[in-house]
């Protein structure tokens, strides 16, 4: 059965001519530019050419290769920002703060005192007994070995999720 069809997506159609973009990196699956709701000057999205919502959708490699592309900026977008600091992050899903649902990651420029803030570790969080952390690591460590488990190298099969191609 073919993907049901897409809600129009802005980055879909910036990446395809349809509106402006401060481009600063383009290769055959990624590009990156600026983002238009910048936390500080210099803060960019790295994003697939294809339509993938979130973590769950995009391949692997390709995932792999955004964070490759992060990482090569990182450090230029730091000098030439004259930043303190840098933040790569990644939000999937709605619950996580994911409003453009096109996979994409942040590279943001971090200045002190610039009132962005990440809160980790997270204030509201209790330290849980280490029985409970034990637990959680064990189940962790069985779906990892479980061969029904999701795993990455399902995800080959997540690409009928993708949108069609425009």
């Amino acid at each position: 059965m073919p993907p049901a069809a897409q809600p129009s997506c802005p980055f879909c159609d910036l990446i395809h001519g349809a509106g402006e973009v401060s481009m600063c990196y383009e290769d055959a699956d990624v590009v990156a530019f600026m983002d238009i709701q910048p936390v500080n000057p210099g803060h960019l999205l790295v994003v697939p050419r294809e339509h993938y919502e979130s973590l769950e959708d995009i391949p692997h490699a390709l995932a792999t290769h955004l964070f490759e592309v992060a990482m090569q900026l990182a450090p230029v977008v730091k000098h030439v920002g004259g930043a303190a600091g840098m933040n790569i992050l990644v939000n999937s899903g709605a619950a996580a703060g994911q409003d453009v649902f096109h996979y994409h990651v942040h590279v943001i420029p971090r200045r002190q005192g610039d009132g962005f803030v990440v809160p980790l570790p997270f204030g509201g969080s209790q330290m849980p007994d280490r029985t409970v952390l034990d637990a959680s690591a064990a189940r962790i460590i069985s779906a990892l070995r479980d061969p029904v488990a999701i795993r990455p190298e399902r995800r080959v099969a997540s690409e009928d999720r993708r949108a069609p191609s425009r």
